[in-house]
């Protein structure tokens, strides 16, 4: 019972922790590099939240799978019996931008731990403004580019909604989906989550 209170204490305090502004489906897409305007790229805004699955609520996670912007193919089944925090971003997306130098700083903390960052790229026409976008943040994680969108209409929309970027979803070793984040997230308020699902079985 203490158990499920703390678990339920958590996702509440990261569900305050999250409620900010991120981009709406309004965003024009493939338009703008790392540095775009922030204010049309914001597009419409909606309020983040958060989910927090106890185990026995979980889903299996959709084997996400294509391209990687190096053009090498990526799958989210290569990585059973790893966590995985899989980003949802582009680079016309303000709130992207200001999440995608703590994504990195978690990846670095948390990788030794077994935890590895995914990130899909969705809404860019091509290639070249990602990677630009990588390269001018550091980011050292790979992402699927997904121009369409189409691989997130997988998920369950109360999830993962397509409308809603940036979203964050974390999946457990057994490649079940254990919490979802629909709006940009620091590192501060997504470390002590991914620990605990990191430390599950241990």
């Amino acid at each position: 019972m203490a158990a499920r209170r703390r678990g339920t204490t958590a996702a509440a305090l990261l569900l305050l922790s999250a409620m900010v502004t991120g981009c709406g489906g309004a965003a024009s897409a493939g338009t703008d590099g790392p540095g775009g305007d922030p204010a049309a790229a914001a597009g419409a805004g909606t309020a983040a939240t958060a989910t927090v699955l106890p185990v026995a609520e979980r889903l299996p996670a959709p084997d996400t799978a294509g391209r990687d912007l190096a053009g090498r193919d990526l799958a989210l089944r290569s990585y059973r019996g790893k966590v995985v925090v899989l980003n949802v971003w582009g680079t016309w997306c303000a709130p992207c931008r200001a999440e995608a130098p703590e994504l990195e700083a978690l990846r670095g903390a948390l990788e030794p731990r077994g935890v590895r960052l995914v990130g899909v790229d969705v809404r860019d026409r091509s290639t070249g403004p990602a990677v630009a976008f990588e390269k001018a943040y550091g980011l050292h994680y790979p992402s699927i580019h997904d121009p369409d969108g189409k691989l997130l209409l997988a998920y369950p929309p109360a999830l993962l909604n397509p409308q809603a970027i940036p979203s964050t979803l974390v999946v457990d070793r057994q490649g079940r989906i254990a919490a979802a984040v629909s709006g940009p997230v620091t590192r501060a308020q997504l470390e002590p989550l991914v620990t605990r699902v990191a430390e599950e079985g241990s």
